[in-house]
């Protein structure tokens, strides 16, 4: 007859779930860091492009009003 040692066997397929969960820990913890630093540098471009473009309306808005300016004392159509 074949002797199974259940204790045994329990005691071996925890072992295994512990290291399998603990090696998914690792990946989602390293996943979530390099979501993080995506999200980050991405924040960091989209705020610098934002401000770009705020500094170039300023600059057409000033243009444009200094040309309004100018052409004020002119004729109309």
């Amino acid at each position: 007859m074949l002797d199974v040692n259940p204790t045994k066997s329990i005691q071996s397929l925890h072992s295994s779930n512990t290291d399998s969960s603990g090696e998914l820990a690792v990946v989602v913890d390293d996943l979530l860091n390099q979501l993080n630093t995506k999200f980050s540098t991405i924040s960091s471009e989209l705020l610098a492009k934002m401000d770009d473009m705020s500094r170039r309306l300023d600059n057409l808005e000033a243009t444009m009003q200094a040309g309004d300016g100018s052409k004020g004392s002119g004729s109309s159509k």
